[in-house]
């Protein structure tokens, strides 16, 4: 099975978000399992100068930024392919997902890659018999509040890409509870199984 591992947290150190993925790792890791880990933090680049929707621009219209897009576009999009499990951590910023975590949905969203439109205009994602497992920590945004939009976002893009098994950790309101949120995220690690 390969695992892929997705940090986006602009902290490096002292990371609640990133912590807690790699707890979520390890409890679903098997030994012959291989990890592929991304670091959204490292690089990551935004969608820009596009002449038409859909990331189409004709490879001789391209400039060097643009290639530097769709070379990573291309390594983003077949990270997801390729991977079994997906395992994404995201602090809540200002009600939002970070703006690389979204940059990272942006890019790999490809048409005729990870979705498709139908013949009626639906879109059908094509990254169907994966399992995500969403790490999502704030410091006072509650989970699923009217005020939190990054947690039913980032399920619907995954869902947009085919991937309809997803299990949410939360460690929120961190700022009221520290040592209650990550206790409560911690029962919910325990609580998966390696399936």
């Amino acid at each position: 099975m390969k695992i892929y591992q997705i940090d986006s947290s602009a902290r490096k150190k002292g990371s609640t978000s990133r912590a807690l993925a790699k707890k979520v790792l390890d409890k679903i890791k098997k030994p012959d399992d291989e990890v592929i880990y991304r670091d959204l933090d490292d690089e990551m680049l935004f969608v820009s100068g596009l002449t038409e929707s859909g990331m189409k621009i004709d490879e001789k219209d391209q400039t060097e930024e643009h290639k530097k897009m769709f070379n990573l576009s291309d390594k983003l999009v077949k990270e997801l392919k390729d991977s079994d499990v997906i395992i994404i951590s995201a602090p809540i910023y200002n009600y939002g997902p970070p703006a690389t975590l979204k940059a990272w949905s942006d890019l790999a969203a490809r048409v005729g890659e990870t979705f498709k439109f139908k013949s009626d205009g639906r879109r059908e994602g094509l990254l169907k018999n994966k399992r995500a497992y969403l790490v999502i920590t704030s410091g006072g945004t509650k989970l699923n509040s009217k005020e939190d939009f990054l947690t039913p976002w980032l399920k619907y893009i995954l869902n947009f890409f085919g991937i309809e098994k997803v299990d949410v950790i939360s460690a929120d309101q961190m700022a009221l509870d520290y040592e209650k949120s990550i206790k409560d995220a911690e029962a919910q690690i325990e609580n998966l199984s390696k399936d």
